[in-house]
């Protein structure tokens, strides 16, 4: 009895092939399933609704007026010309200049850059002010900072244009610097509190622990590691400054207006022939600016959006 046991023992059973006991895993999905071609038919059909228009803008602004007066809108064009986009940017006229968008590029840019600094520079002191250190009013004040984020603007612009008529910026560049800089500030500040909110509070204290104070901590420590955030700041108000009208067109005068304006006055200027190359020509270019930034740092802007700028 003990021999047979021990005979048992010892025969060892073989395993069985992997043929027979089949593929293991998930079974392999067919590539033109039925939710494939909803999802893949639903995303081309939302990327042909906003390239169309950009393709029709692009092919015009190449074209010469006698070939767009035949009305084919979606052929390309038979013989390709610069002339409209020269004309836009140097020639077109909006009253009695006719400098084209020139003036408006560049009256543009030296609104873009203070404002993008200072709202950006002054909205991330706030949010790690809040996120960081506590002081009485601050939960009060961070409030203010959400209700103002969703106030309608409108409703601000007769009151912003007294004060500064009377502190002597209505008309300047400068006066559109500080309203930029100020609507900027709820939404910047709301991102960066949060976003330094996530930012673990072991480094903070070790900070604190070594001596360093507020700004030892800001600039060595939360600015460092919050490029993603700084990059979604920037593309927020890069987007909002540059593509603002309103305004623009409030708080300036004619000879400092922005380069939305001047397009807005290029299209609808009522003298001579409509040349819609010219205008899509110009539309294009006054779009050139934030569409370049946002694809140079696309990848960041989903970093920052995907690390902290929309949790609660």
């Amino acid at each position: 009895m003990g021999n047979v046991t021990r005979a048992s023992a010892d025969v060892q059973v073989s395993p069985v092939p992997q043929e027979m006991t089949g593929p293991r895993g998930p079974k392999p999905r067919t590539v033109l399933s039925r939710r494939n071609i909803m999802i893949y038919g639903t995303l081309i059909m939302v990327s042909l609704y906003y390239m169309l228009p950009l393709y029709v803008m692009i092919v015009t602004s190449l074209k010469g007026m006698p070939e767009i007066r035949l009305g084919n809108i979606f052929s390309p064009p038979v013989e390709i010309t610069f002339q409209p986009w020269v004309k836009a940017w140097a020639e077109a006229c909006t009253g009695l200049n006719c400098d084209g968008l020139s003036r408006g590029f560049f009256n543009s840019v030296r609104i873009l850059i203070p404002s993008v600094l200072l709202s950006i520079a002054i909205a991330s002191v706030n949010g790690y002010a809040l996120a960081n250190w506590r002081f009485k009013g601050s939960e009060t004040f961070f409030t203010i900072l959400i209700v103002g984020a969703f106030i309608p603007y409108q409703v601000m612009i007769y009151p912003i244009v007294i004060m500064l008529r009377e502190v002597g910026l209505y008309g300047s560049l400068t006066g559109l610097v500080i309203v930029h800089t100020i609507f900027g500030m709820p939404i910047l500040t709301l991102l960066f509190r949060n976003y330094f909110a996530s930012v673990p509070q072991e480094l903070f204290k070790a900070a604190r622990v070594d001596g360093a104070g507020f700004w030892g901590i800001y600039f060595r420590i939360m600015v460092p590691m919050s490029l993603p955030i700084f990059v979604v700041a920037m593309i927020l108000q890069v987007t909002g400054i540059w593509n603002d009208f309103l305004f623009g067109v409030i708080y300036t005068k004619p000879d400092l207006y922005p380069m939305t304006v001047q397009l807005n006055n290029i299209v609808n200027s009522t003298q001579g022939v409509k040349e819609y190359n010219v205008n899509m020509a110009a539309t294009i270019l006054t779009g050139l600016v934030p569409l370049t930034i946002y694809f140079i740092s696309g990848k960041l802007f989903v970093r920052g959006i995907a690390a902290g700028a929309v949790k609660g």
